[in-house]
Protein backbone atom coordinates (compact mmCIF):
# COMPACT_ATOMS: atom_id res chain seq x y z
CA UNK A 1 0.00 0.00 0.00
CA UNK A 2 1.55 3.36 -1.01
CA UNK A 3 1.94 6.15 1.51
CA UNK A 4 -1.19 8.20 2.16
CA UNK A 5 -1.42 11.49 0.27
CA UNK A 6 -2.89 13.92 2.82
CA UNK A 7 -3.75 16.51 0.16
CA UNK A 8 -5.93 13.91 -1.56
CA UNK A 9 -7.43 12.96 1.81
CA UNK A 10 -8.37 16.57 2.55
CA UNK A 11 -10.01 17.01 -0.86
CA UNK A 12 -12.00 13.82 -0.28
CA UNK A 13 -12.98 15.03 3.21
CA UNK A 14 -14.14 18.38 1.84
CA UNK A 15 -16.26 16.72 -0.87
CA UNK A 16 -17.79 14.29 1.64
CA UNK A 17 -18.62 17.13 4.03
CA UNK A 18 -19.94 19.47 1.34
CA UNK A 19 -22.00 16.78 -0.37
CA UNK A 20 -20.84 17.59 -3.89
CA UNK A 21 -17.70 18.36 -5.90
CA UNK A 22 -19.13 21.73 -6.96
CA UNK A 23 -19.63 22.95 -3.38
CA UNK A 24 -16.27 21.60 -2.26
CA UNK A 25 -14.48 23.30 -5.17
CA UNK A 26 -15.98 26.65 -4.13
CA UNK A 27 -14.68 26.20 -0.59
CA UNK A 28 -11.27 25.10 -1.85
CA UNK A 29 -11.13 27.88 -4.50
CA UNK A 30 -10.41 25.29 -7.19
CA UNK A 31 -12.22 24.25 -10.33
CA UNK A 32 -14.56 21.25 -10.12
CA UNK A 33 -12.42 19.48 -12.72
CA UNK A 34 -9.34 19.85 -10.53
CA UNK A 35 -11.09 18.51 -7.43
CA UNK A 36 -12.63 15.63 -9.41
CA UNK A 37 -9.20 14.74 -10.76
CA UNK A 38 -7.72 14.71 -7.25
CA UNK A 39 -10.49 12.39 -6.01
CA UNK A 40 -9.95 10.06 -8.96
CA UNK A 41 -6.21 10.00 -8.27
CA UNK A 42 -6.89 9.27 -4.58
CA UNK A 43 -9.20 6.35 -5.43
CA UNK A 44 -6.63 4.93 -7.85
CA UNK A 45 -3.89 5.27 -5.23
CA UNK A 46 -5.76 3.43 -2.46
CA UNK A 47 -7.51 0.97 -4.78
CA UNK A 48 -11.15 1.52 -3.75
CA UNK A 49 -14.11 3.59 -4.92
CA UNK A 50 -15.06 6.24 -2.37
CA UNK A 51 -18.19 7.65 -3.99
CA UNK A 52 -21.05 6.34 -6.08
CA UNK A 53 -23.37 8.50 -8.15
CA UNK A 54 -27.09 8.30 -7.36
CA UNK A 55 -28.91 10.49 -9.85
CA UNK A 56 -27.20 13.86 -9.60
CA UNK A 57 -25.94 13.21 -6.07
CA UNK A 58 -22.74 11.67 -4.82
CA UNK A 59 -23.05 9.13 -2.05
CA UNK A 60 -20.27 7.55 -0.03
CA UNK A 61 -19.55 3.88 -0.57
CA UNK A 62 -18.95 1.62 2.44
CA UNK A 63 -15.20 2.16 1.94
CA UNK A 64 -15.83 5.90 1.65
CA UNK A 65 -17.62 5.94 5.01
CA UNK A 66 -14.69 4.16 6.63
CA UNK A 67 -12.17 6.59 5.12
CA UNK A 68 -14.33 9.54 6.22
CA UNK A 69 -14.35 8.24 9.80
CA UNK A 70 -10.54 8.20 9.86
CA UNK A 71 -10.31 11.56 8.09
CA UNK A 72 -12.53 13.18 10.73
CA UNK A 73 -10.18 12.03 13.49
CA UNK A 74 -7.02 12.93 11.57
CA UNK A 75 -8.12 16.51 10.86
CA UNK A 76 -9.58 16.94 14.36
CA UNK A 77 -6.17 16.04 15.78
CA UNK A 78 -4.58 18.47 13.34
CA UNK A 79 -6.83 21.27 14.63
CA UNK A 80 -5.87 20.37 18.22
CA UNK A 81 -2.20 20.54 17.29
CA UNK A 82 -2.61 24.02 15.80
CA UNK A 83 -4.49 25.21 18.90
CA UNK A 84 -1.82 23.78 21.20
CA UNK A 85 0.96 25.49 19.26
CA UNK A 86 -0.89 28.81 19.28
CA UNK A 87 -1.46 28.61 23.03
CA UNK A 88 1.35 26.65 24.73
CA UNK A 89 -0.05 27.50 28.17
CA UNK A 90 -3.37 25.75 27.53
CA UNK A 91 -3.73 22.37 29.31
CA UNK A 92 -3.33 19.28 27.17
CA UNK A 93 -6.64 17.48 26.71
CA UNK A 94 -6.24 13.72 26.95
CA UNK A 95 -8.81 11.79 24.89
CA UNK A 96 -10.64 8.79 26.34
CA UNK A 97 -12.17 6.54 23.69
CA UNK A 98 -14.79 4.27 25.22
CA UNK A 99 -16.76 1.58 23.43
CA UNK A 100 -20.14 0.77 24.96
CA UNK A 101 -21.85 -2.48 23.97
CA UNK A 102 -25.44 -2.13 22.77
CA UNK A 103 -26.56 -4.45 25.55
CA UNK A 104 -25.37 -2.13 28.35
CA UNK A 105 -28.23 0.05 29.69
CA UNK A 106 -27.62 3.69 28.80
CA UNK A 107 -28.27 4.91 32.35
CA UNK A 108 -25.57 2.51 33.56
CA UNK A 109 -23.14 3.64 30.86
CA UNK A 110 -23.64 7.28 31.87
CA UNK A 111 -23.06 6.54 35.57
CA UNK A 112 -19.85 4.69 34.79
CA UNK A 113 -18.38 7.10 32.26
CA UNK A 114 -19.44 10.45 33.80
CA UNK A 115 -16.56 10.52 36.37
CA UNK A 116 -14.10 10.80 33.47
CA UNK A 117 -15.40 14.34 32.86
CA UNK A 118 -14.92 15.39 36.49
CA UNK A 119 -11.15 15.01 36.66
CA UNK A 120 -8.80 17.91 37.33
CA UNK A 121 -6.99 16.91 34.13
CA UNK A 122 -9.11 17.89 31.09
CA UNK A 123 -10.47 14.86 29.25
CA UNK A 124 -12.16 14.68 25.87
CA UNK A 125 -14.62 11.80 25.93
CA UNK A 126 -15.27 9.87 22.71
CA UNK A 127 -18.04 7.25 22.99
CA UNK A 128 -18.66 4.54 20.40
CA UNK A 129 -21.66 2.22 20.58
CA UNK A 130 -22.10 -1.10 18.82
CA UNK A 131 -21.88 -4.86 19.03
CA UNK A 132 -19.25 -6.24 21.36
CA UNK A 133 -17.23 -8.08 18.68
CA UNK A 134 -16.90 -4.93 16.57
CA UNK A 135 -15.88 -2.84 19.57
CA UNK A 136 -13.25 -5.38 20.61
CA UNK A 137 -11.83 -5.28 17.10
CA UNK A 138 -11.44 -1.50 17.51
CA UNK A 139 -9.79 -2.07 20.91
CA UNK A 140 -7.32 -4.53 19.40
CA UNK A 141 -5.96 -1.87 17.03
CA UNK A 142 -5.89 0.78 19.77
CA UNK A 143 -8.75 2.85 18.35
CA UNK A 144 -10.50 2.42 21.71
CA UNK A 145 -9.01 2.65 25.20
CA UNK A 146 -11.75 0.69 26.93
CA UNK A 147 -14.89 -1.33 26.20
CA UNK A 148 -17.78 -1.57 28.68
CA UNK A 149 -19.77 -4.79 28.27
CA UNK A 150 -22.17 -7.09 30.09
CA UNK A 151 -19.88 -10.10 29.68
CA UNK A 152 -16.14 -10.85 29.93
CA UNK A 153 -13.87 -11.04 26.91
CA UNK A 154 -15.19 -13.96 24.78
CA UNK A 155 -12.70 -16.79 24.57
CA UNK A 156 -13.30 -17.39 20.86
CA UNK A 157 -12.00 -13.96 19.82
CA UNK A 158 -8.34 -13.55 18.98
CA UNK A 159 -7.98 -10.27 20.89
CA UNK A 160 -5.25 -9.58 23.42
CA UNK A 161 -7.12 -7.79 26.19
CA UNK A 162 -7.97 -8.03 29.88
CA UNK A 163 -11.31 -8.14 31.68
CA UNK A 164 -11.96 -6.10 34.84
CA UNK A 165 -15.14 -6.63 36.86
CA UNK A 166 -17.08 -3.41 37.52
CA UNK A 167 -19.89 -4.93 39.58
CA UNK A 168 -23.35 -6.44 39.34
CA UNK A 169 -26.97 -5.68 40.12
CA UNK A 170 -30.10 -7.82 40.48
CA UNK A 171 -32.86 -7.38 37.92
CA UNK A 172 -36.27 -5.83 38.48
CA UNK A 173 -39.28 -6.06 36.18
CA UNK A 174 -41.09 -2.86 35.21
CA UNK A 175 -44.32 -2.21 33.40
CA UNK A 176 -46.55 0.68 32.39
CA UNK A 177 -49.61 1.02 34.69
CA UNK A 178 -51.89 0.23 31.75
CA UNK A 179 -50.52 -3.34 31.72
CA UNK A 180 -51.58 -4.24 35.26
CA UNK A 181 -54.81 -6.23 35.17
CA UNK A 182 -56.33 -8.62 37.70
CA UNK A 183 -55.04 -9.37 41.17
CA UNK A 184 -52.24 -11.80 40.38
CA UNK A 185 -49.01 -11.22 42.26
CA UNK A 186 -45.49 -11.30 40.90
CA UNK A 187 -44.36 -13.21 38.92
CA UNK A 188 -47.75 -14.79 38.06
CA UNK A 189 -48.92 -11.50 36.51
CA UNK A 190 -46.34 -12.07 33.75
CA UNK A 191 -48.08 -15.26 32.57
CA UNK A 192 -49.39 -14.63 29.02
CA UNK A 193 -48.65 -10.90 29.49
CA UNK A 194 -46.67 -9.00 26.81
CA UNK A 195 -42.95 -8.95 27.53
CA UNK A 196 -40.00 -7.17 25.91
CA UNK A 197 -37.09 -9.61 25.86
CA UNK A 198 -33.41 -8.66 25.64
CA UNK A 199 -31.84 -9.72 22.32
CA UNK A 200 -29.51 -12.63 21.75
CA UNK A 201 -26.46 -10.43 22.30
CA UNK A 202 -27.58 -9.56 25.84
CA UNK A 203 -26.01 -11.78 28.48
CA UNK A 204 -29.00 -12.01 30.86
CA UNK A 205 -31.41 -13.20 28.16
CA UNK A 206 -30.80 -16.93 28.70
CA UNK A 207 -31.01 -16.58 32.48
CA UNK A 208 -34.29 -14.69 32.16
CA UNK A 209 -35.81 -17.41 29.97
CA UNK A 210 -34.74 -20.10 32.46
CA UNK A 211 -36.22 -18.04 35.29
CA UNK A 212 -39.58 -17.92 33.49
CA UNK A 213 -39.53 -21.72 33.25
CA UNK A 214 -38.61 -22.14 36.92
CA UNK A 215 -41.53 -19.91 37.96
CA UNK A 216 -43.91 -21.64 35.50
CA UNK A 217 -44.86 -18.40 33.78
CA UNK A 218 -45.03 -17.97 30.02
CA UNK A 219 -44.94 -14.32 29.00
CA UNK A 220 -45.99 -13.47 25.47
CA UNK A 221 -42.79 -12.21 23.84
CA UNK A 222 -43.81 -9.24 21.69
CA UNK A 223 -40.33 -7.89 20.94
CA UNK A 224 -36.62 -8.62 21.23
CA UNK A 225 -34.06 -5.82 21.59
CA UNK A 226 -30.26 -5.75 21.51
CA UNK A 227 -30.39 -2.02 22.30
CA UNK A 228 -31.56 -1.40 25.87
CA UNK A 229 -32.57 2.21 25.11
CA UNK A 230 -34.92 1.05 22.35
CA UNK A 231 -36.42 -1.58 24.64
CA UNK A 232 -37.01 1.07 27.31
CA UNK A 233 -38.70 3.31 24.74
CA UNK A 234 -41.17 0.53 23.90
CA UNK A 235 -41.67 -0.07 27.62
CA UNK A 236 -42.47 3.61 28.10
CA UNK A 237 -45.20 3.26 25.49
CA UNK A 238 -46.75 0.33 27.35
CA UNK A 239 -45.84 -2.31 24.76
CA UNK A 240 -44.88 -4.83 27.44
CA UNK A 241 -43.14 -5.56 30.71
CA UNK A 242 -39.34 -5.35 30.67
CA UNK A 243 -36.37 -5.98 32.97
CA UNK A 244 -33.67 -3.52 34.02
CA UNK A 245 -30.86 -3.57 36.60
CA UNK A 246 -32.11 -2.63 40.05
CA UNK A 247 -29.31 -0.07 40.36
CA UNK A 248 -30.95 2.14 37.72
CA UNK A 249 -34.59 1.20 38.23
CA UNK A 250 -35.48 4.49 39.92
CA UNK A 251 -34.04 6.48 37.01
CA UNK A 252 -36.00 4.38 34.51
CA UNK A 253 -39.29 4.72 36.40
CA UNK A 254 -38.88 8.51 36.55
CA UNK A 255 -38.11 8.72 32.82
CA UNK A 256 -40.74 6.28 31.55
CA UNK A 257 -43.63 6.32 34.04
CA UNK A 258 -43.30 2.55 34.33
CA UNK A 259 -43.63 0.95 37.76
CA UNK A 260 -41.62 -1.77 39.45
CA UNK A 261 -43.78 -4.90 39.61
CA UNK A 262 -41.22 -7.32 41.05
CA UNK A 263 -37.59 -8.15 41.79
CA UNK A 264 -35.56 -11.03 40.32
CA UNK A 265 -32.71 -11.57 42.80
CA UNK A 266 -31.73 -14.86 41.14
CA UNK A 267 -30.39 -12.99 38.08
CA UNK A 268 -27.60 -10.43 38.20
CA UNK A 269 -26.72 -7.98 35.43
CA UNK A 270 -22.92 -7.94 35.40
CA UNK A 271 -20.66 -5.27 33.99
CA UNK A 272 -17.07 -5.44 32.84
CA UNK A 273 -14.41 -3.10 31.56
CA UNK A 274 -12.21 -4.65 28.86
CA UNK A 275 -8.87 -2.95 28.24
CA UNK A 276 -5.72 -3.66 26.27
CA UNK A 277 -3.66 -3.30 29.45
CA UNK A 278 -3.76 -5.52 32.51
CA UNK A 279 -3.44 -2.50 34.79
CA UNK A 280 -4.58 0.66 33.11
CA UNK A 281 -2.80 3.90 33.98
CA UNK A 282 -5.16 6.20 32.09
CA UNK A 283 -6.50 8.56 34.79
CA UNK A 284 -10.03 8.52 33.36
CA UNK A 285 -10.18 4.70 33.32
CA UNK A 286 -8.91 4.63 36.91
CA UNK A 287 -11.68 7.11 37.86
CA UNK A 288 -14.33 4.98 36.14
CA UNK A 289 -13.21 1.87 38.01
CA UNK A 290 -13.19 3.71 41.32
CA UNK A 291 -16.66 5.14 40.72
CA UNK A 292 -18.04 1.71 39.83
CA UNK A 293 -16.76 0.32 43.11
CA UNK A 294 -18.83 2.93 44.99
CA UNK A 295 -21.99 2.72 42.86
CA UNK A 296 -25.15 0.70 43.15
CA UNK A 297 -23.66 -1.75 40.67
CA UNK A 298 -20.91 -2.95 43.00
CA UNK A 299 -22.45 -5.55 45.29
CA UNK A 300 -20.84 -7.75 47.89
CA UNK A 301 -17.86 -9.65 46.54
CA UNK A 302 -17.09 -7.15 43.76
CA UNK A 303 -13.80 -5.33 44.15
CA UNK A 304 -13.45 -3.82 40.68
CA UNK A 305 -10.31 -5.79 39.93
CA UNK A 306 -9.49 -8.65 37.54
Amino acid sequence: MPALNFKHLRYFWMVAKAGSIAKASEQLHLTPQSVSGQITAFEARIGVDLFKRVGRRLELTEAGRRVLHYAEEIFALGDELVEALNDPSSPQVEPLRVGIADSVPKQVAYRLVAPALQLDTPTRLVCREGRLAALLAELSIHRLDMVIADRPLPGNLNVRAYTHSLGESALVVLGHPSLHQGEDGFPQLLDEAPFLLPGEDVNVRASLLRWFESKRVRPRIVGEFDDSALMTAFGRAGAGYFAVPEAVAQDVTEQTGAQIVGRVPEIAEQLYAITAERRSTHPAIVAISAAAAASGFALAGQDGQD
